[in-house]
């Protein structure tokens, strides 16, 4: 079984491709210890695929890493909220809005991720990163939600988190945008770096990663 299950989505709003997952299938792709699994980016589907990979694959530590174009970091997420609440339709065509990711479940999960020391790790290995607090209210909020009501009621042994990476190049050159964009080999870089430090860091750096807004 692989030690490490990553999971990233399939391409959504248009785009053909979605960096996450090919950055996620890349790790797994020159490791032994971890899986790959894409989920879709729809609302109604995401979370049992979610549930059935960490069936089949029994981790120890599950990384979620979906795209957050406009971004220019890699950014490991500190909270989970539960609310689905979709600007945009699912690739279902899906849109809910105002509902949560599981009905009467906690208002939110913090990751059992050291995000913090993840970070400093993602930095040492060449590549931008930052501790995010947002998740959004998209289907990777709910897939990061899902995962930690997952963790936190079925599978408590495993730790897990969810993490945003920027466009690709090739996105942002496709579609004449003038986001900023990282390279699918330096964000398999930065899941890498993260996914090792989480493995033996349990305690987080006692370092300041807040925001004003």
């Amino acid at each position: 079984m692989a030690r490490v299950l990553m999971t990233g989505f399939a391409p959504f709003g248009g785009e053909s491709v979605n960096p996450s997952w090919q950055a996620v299938s890349l790790v797994a792709a020159r490791r032994d210890d971890v899986a790959a699994v894409e989920l879709p980016c729809e609302f109604a589907a995401s979370l049992p695929a979610l549930r059935r990979a960490v069936v089949t694959h029994r981790p120890s530590l599950v990384v979620c890493a979906g795209q957050a174009g406009g971004r220019s970091e890699v950014t490991p997420e500190r909270v989970a909220i539960n609310l689905v609440d979709a600007r945009i339709p699912d690739n279902a065509g899906a849109q809910p809005v105002d509902i949560p990711v599981v009905p009467d479940g906690p208002a939110a999960y913090f990751t059992t991720l050291p995000v913090k020391a993840c970070v400093a790790a993602i930095r040492a290995a060449g590549v931008p990163a930052s501790v995010s607090h947002t998740a959004g209210t998209y289907v990777c909020n709910q897939v990061f939600y899902g995962l930690m009501h997952l963790l936190a009621t079925e599978f408590p042994a495993a730790r897990g988190g969810f993490v945003h990476v920027p466009f690709s190049p090739a996105q942002v050159a496709a579609a004449g945008k003038s986001d900023a964009s990282l390279s699918v080999e330096l964000i398999a870089r930065a899941l890498e770096a993260l996914a090792d430090t989480a493995l033996r860091v349990t305690e987080d750096l006692m370092v300041s990663a807040g925001a004003e807004h």
